[in-house]
């Protein structure tokens, strides 16, 4: 079994900014990766109704960091647990754990990924098309190449490196629609 992934919205940076939406299917999990700033809830609500699902029916929410532009919208998902960089959040309970090499479903996992922030985190989903990584180590496909908001660069460049070595065929990155890379980028 693997997993199915769909872009909800693709986000954009300028005068106005939304985040990356995207939805990971695998078995009985239904997962939200940033749930940030939209233009209106309709562009994440709108698309999950059309693959006939209920916002009750998301499972999980990954936050690739804490920025508003990737978080905004968690209320969306009443029934979800929330993952972040060290811990598991539901209703009132937070469960510490890693987020490195954590399993949210069987074919879906996260990879510590720092660098535009010092807490980021990727969410790797193995698909038959091959790996896919939802990630803000790439605002989008045209850059901007130096991340002019990193915590730091010599930790980004590393984790684009580490992450490019796993070979994904799509990146989805935190502000655009999804890329192909080269490992030699």
């Amino acid at each position: 079994m693997t997993a199915t992934v769909h872009v909800l919205t693709n986000g954009y940076a300028g005068e106005r900014v939304a985040g990356t939406v995207t939805l990971i299917l695998d078995g009985d999990v239904v997962a939200v990766v940033d749930p940030g700033m939209v233009a209106d809830r309709r562009l994440i609500l709108d698309p999950i109704a059309a693959l006939g699902l209920a916002v009750e029916d998301v499972t999980d929410v990954v936050f690739s960091h804490h920025h508003p532009d990737h978080t905004l919208n968690a209320a969306l998902f009443p029934r979800a647990r929330f993952h972040d960089h060290w811990a598991i959040y539901r209703d009132d309970l937070w469960q510490d754990r890693d987020a490195d090499g954590f399993q949210v479903a069987p074919s879906v996992r996260l990879m510590r990924t720092p660098g535009h922030t010092r807490q980021d985190i990727t969410t790797l989903a193995d698909t038959d098309e091959g790996l896919v990584a939802a990630t803000h180590l790439w605002w989008n496909a045209d850059g901007p190449e130096d991340d002019p908001l990193a915590e730091d660069l010599g930790e980004l460049r590393a984790s684009r490196e580490r992450l490019l070595a796993l070979r994904p065929t799509l990146i989805i990155p935190g502000h655009g629609s999804p890329f192909t890379r080269g490992v030699d980028h």
